[in-house]
């Protein structure tokens, strides 16, 4: 398959213009001028031109494809059998992809539902991202998200979980180092729930199998803990105190001297967030991303996409969160494409449009470089040199 378009985005904030994209199977082939590709392209080789810009397919890397993003989504979880459940997860599925999103981490489910969603995206059975699981999220005894059923108390319990969550296939494992606001009458968002010797347990039993730890953490004492554990992406990273926020500058830098990356999982709808948490603290909370970003943190976009107000389709409208804070649409491009890709452990196989990479990239109109909004206007999503077309006609 050729792919051409008026504009190819080969690196961070670089265009090629007039490019083409040449596909075999599930790989790109080439990537140069089009008529230079054109060239090389035999005469039956199907053929796609788009005005409009090529970019990598978009990766959300925070998703939870068990929750339903309504009013109440662990009572809409726990009212569903698996089967029940997968079968809305096929749905939510196919709202990522033709919106855009070709890879996908999913950080906490059910009975490895993720994973067989996966196996049945892989094997072409079902539409939908790639998605890199963590499987059952580890958590406390009627800690955060203890009704994904990842309760561990002690040693023995820890690497029990971690283990099954490898062998059914688990890429990342997900820890619950605080609490967080969808568990009700759980710990506080800002309330650590591991020990120090627990997390570097946690993190030497995973990183023993070569798969890398996201931790889940608001709090501020939590993040730190986290940080000297040695995990490798932080989930929200929003610094509460019982109080108040606490932005500790000494994590922050050994947040960047170890190469943590960190995931705020801004919702698509966090305009609405000052009205939730007052104008005063919401603004805090706006400002310590942006402390972040200009100390020099390695952000990835994320969405939390299933859990209240997060919807499937809402990748796009949480990255206007980044240019709100003044950041360039192509350091926010690069947090939804190359950067993600390298967190999940992927950036030698997807995130950029290059020989040998995996052909997951979409078509939009207009040029998302000097219009974020353009991303919204996605006219083909290819995932796995697989063509989706977000505006054909339901079947």
């Amino acid at each position: 398959m050729l792919i051409s378009g008026g504009r190819v985005l080969v690196g961070t904030g670089t265009y090629l213009d007039d490019g083409a994209v040449l596909i075999e199977g599930d790989s790109i082939a080439a990537v140069g001028p089009r008529k230079e590709i054109e060239e090389q392209t035999a005469a039956d080789v199907p053929r796609s031109v788009f005005d409009g810009t090529l970019l990598p397919g978009l990766i959300d890397a925070h998703v939870h494809l068990v929750f339903d993003g309504g009013p109440d989504p662990v009572s809409a979880l726990q009212d569903l059998t698996d089967e029940a459940l997968l079968a809305d997860m096929r749905r939510r599925a196919e709202e990522l992809l033709l919106s855009g999103v070709t890879t996908v981490r999913d950080l906490g489910d059910r009975n490895g539902l993720a994973l067989r969603l996966d196996s049945e995206i892989a094997d072409q059975r079902t539409p939908g991202p790639r998605i890199v699981s963590a499987s059952t999220p580890l958590t406390t005894p009627g800690g955060h998200c203890h009704f994904l059923g990842g309760e561990v108390s002690g040693e023995a319990e820890i690497r029990a979980l971690i283990r099954l969550n490898l062998e059914r296939g688990a890429g990342v494992i997900k820890c619950m180092v605080t609490g967080g606001g969808l568990t009700r009458g759980g710990p506080a968002s800002h309330e650590s729930q591991f020990s120090a010797a627990e997390l570097r347990l946690l993190v030497d039993e995973t990183h023993a199998a070569g798969v890398p730890v996201a931790a889940h953490a608001h709090g501020a004492d939590g993040i730190a803990a986290a940080v000297e554990a040695g995990v490798d992406t932080i989930e929200h990273c929003t610094w509460m105190t019982g109080d108040g926020l606490d932005f500790r500058r000494d994590v922050v830098q050994q947040i960047i001297d170890r190469g943590i990356t960190v995931c705020p999982a801004v919702s698509p709808h966090w305009r609405m967030l000052p009205a939730i948490f007052g104008e005063e603290r919401a603004a805090g909370m706006f400002d310590l991303v942006r402390q972040m970003a200009d100390a020099g943190v390695k952000l990835v976009a994320g969405t939390d996409a299933g859990v209240q107000r997060a919807t499937f389709n809402g990748l796009v409208p949480a990255l206007s969160f980044y240019a709100h804070l003044g950041l360039a649409n192509a350091e926010i491009i690069n947090m939804a494409t190359t950067a993600a890709a390298t967190a999940l452990g992927l950036g030698s196989t997807t995130g950029r449009i290059a020989p040998g990479y995996r052909a997951d990239l979409i078509a939009v109109g207009g040029d998302p470089l000097s219009d974020l909004d353009a991303l919204k206007n996605v006219t083909a999503v290819f995932a796995s040199g697989r063509r989706h077309d977000p505006n054909a006609p339901a079947e």
